[in-house]
């Protein structure tokens, strides 16, 4: 046997083996080698200010928990308390005004009563009760996982912002193209991973503050509400209606019909229609320039707004973050290829 086939299979065996050990982290350390590249600036700015790579990235993992992560587990643990101190008094309380909804609609629902028979013989307490115990126990796990994930990715993009260099070189190395493709293919995901990044933070926190600033007059927490908002504001479509009707209803179920009204027309008119339509476009663009304003290629915002969105739909939450990496990804080999070919073409 030839000594390169078995340095072949050698390297076809390990690289098995490193795949099942660490497939459970695949996702995580992705996910940190996305956000490392998205936010390479600042371990620069950082690395220049402390004079030290291993000080620049404790800072960097440190900001990036304080600005992505601390929002989400708090607003997690929150509702996880919230839903675990539900009294079975709120409880009947809630069964009685459904019911007496049911019983009595709205005129221009009256077409709905025949139906509504059935549903008022399967509400009881005993059923509110166990669903909220299985909401509470849903969110719970899920608020565990995410915690556990987020210290993971935590701890990977700290090593990824601490090895950054050394990690390029090699992969460099030893991939088969030349230093100025694999250079470009790097510079391209980087700066589309920045634009991202930093749009991601920008929408939420301002979609955020719109709803939170609203919810705060009408006497509930605007802060929590609003980090709600804002996360739910990367969800397609839905996102900011899963938020807004639970209040609507809430208001018209205690007669306060103009909060009720309001709340809903805020949120589809000035959120849902100006923000979220309008000027979140506008923001991409904005942060697309700034970012990039040293010469580097742009991507068009709405590419990167639709690649989010696609994201989101096929991946879940971290789909913001892979979505626009996979098409950036895509976009730079198709250049590379287009320019091997315009390459060949030139010298038959």
């Amino acid at each position: 046997m030839k000594p390169q086939y078995f340095t072949a299979i050698l390297f076809a065996t390990a690289l098995y083996w490193m795949y099942l050990l660490y497939s459970p982290f695949l996702l995580d350390i992705t996910i940190a080698a996305l956000l490392a590249i998205s936010t390479a600036n600042i371990q620069v700015r950082f690395e220049g200010l402390f004079k030290g790579r291993l000080i620049a990235a404790f800072f960097s993992s440190l900001l990036l928990a304080v600005l992505f992560f601390a929002p989400l587990g708090y607003f997690l643990a929150t509702l996880t308390i919230k839903l675990n101190s539900l009294e079975p008094e709120a409880l009947k309380n809630l069964q009685l005004y459904i019911k007496n909804f049911m019983d009595a609609p709205p005129v221009y629902l009256d077409f709905l009563k025949p139906y509504m028979a059935d549903v008022i013989k399967e509400l009881n307490v005993n059923s509110l009760t166990s669903n909220a115990l299985g909401v509470a126990g849903t969110v719970g796990s899920f608020s565990a996982g995410f915690l556990k994930n987020a210290f993971l990715i935590i701890i990977f993009y700290f090593f990824a912002q601490s090895n950054g260099d050394v990690i390029i070189s090699f992969l460099k190395r030893i991939v088969q193209m030349s230093v100025n493709e694999s250079t470009q293919l790097i510079e391209e995901l980087s700066s589309v991973m920045n634009v991202v990044f930093y749009s991601i933070i920008a929408t939420a926190m301002f979609e955020g503050a719109l709803f939170g600033l609203a919810i705060s007059f009408m006497g509930y927490n605007g802060l929590l509400f609003g980090v709600m908002y804002g996360f739910a504001s990367l969800i397609p479509v839905v996102g900011g209606v899963i938020m807004w009707m639970p209040f609507m209803v809430y208001e018209f179920s205690i007669d306060n019909t103009a909060n009720a009204v309001f709340i809903a027309a805020y949120s589809i008119v000035v959120i849902s229609i100006v923000a979220d339509t309008f000027i979140k476009p506008l923001i991409i663009r904005e942060i697309n320039k700034i970012v990039l304003k040293d010469g580097a290629t742009h991507m068009n915002e709405l590419v990167i707004f639709f690649a989010i969105i696609a994201g989101l739909t096929t991946f879940g939450f971290w789909g913001m973050i892979l979505g626009p990496a996979i098409t950036a990804f895509f976009l730079t080999i198709l250049k590379l290829f287009e320019e091997r070919t315009r390459e060949i073409g030139t010298t038959i």
